[in-house]
């Protein structure tokens, strides 16, 4: 996946107070939409160290967490071992590279991956594909930003575009929200993040 060599040397450095602090939010603003998912599967695609995912561990049967960067799912593995929690595994997948046949999920989350993601709607077309018939791809990330102009990632989203792509492949129910705002928290601008909840 995008810039997998860029987290594969930040793992051990990755939680920081800040990503700490959004990783909160993030994972409070998915939880408003989980309904009764303690029977439920879930997938924190794009986990890096977990942050989000060991946040909700408690409102799922079980939380996968996938990632393309090996030293991302150590951390995470570590993580599970040390609190020895038993409702978690973990996956290392480069979705952009492969598709995924023998996964399947009811909730697949992702905070801050598809900025990352070069080729996204493919991401998301094989993400349809695992889901389970009426689970939910949750997306958090980046309101499209002008201010930002990079090679590593996108600028953020639209909301009705991406929207708009997603029911092309097959999403339906389909609604966001922005839910946060801060000062410098996209490559040193201020920015706002989006939650986006569809359904298969």
């Amino acid at each position: 996946m995008g810039n997998t060599d860029k987290f594969e040397m930040m793992a051990d450095v990755y939680d920081t107070p800040e990503r700490a602090k959004i990783a909160k939010v993030s994972a409070n603003a998915i939880r408003e939409y989980l309904n009764d998912t303690s029977n439920k599967d879930g997938i924190d695609f794009g986990c890096g160290t977990g942050l989000v995912g060991m946040d909700l561990l408690n409102n799922f049967n079980s939380i996968l967490f996938l990632d393309a960067s090996q030293n991302m799912i150590k951390q995470i593995e570590q993580k599970i071992s040390s609190s020895n929690i038993q409702n978690a595994s973990t996956l290392c997948f480069d979705f952009e590279k492969d598709s995924h046949l023998g996964l399947h999920a009811d909730y697949i989350f992702m905070a801050q991956v598809l900025l990352h993601v070069n080729d996204f709607e493919l991401v998301l077309s094989r993400l349809y594909d695992i889901l389970n018939e009426n689970g939910h791809l949750l997306i958090v990330d980046f309101n499209k930003n002008e201010k930002i102009m990079s090679d590593l990632v996108h600028n953020g989203f639209d909301q009705i575009e991406l929207a708009d792509r997603m029911t092309e492949i097959g999403y339906r129910n389909i609604q966001s929200k922005t839910f946060y705002t801060g000062s410098k928290i996209f490559m040193g601008q201020d920015a706002s993040l989006f939650i986006l909840d569809s359904q298969k």
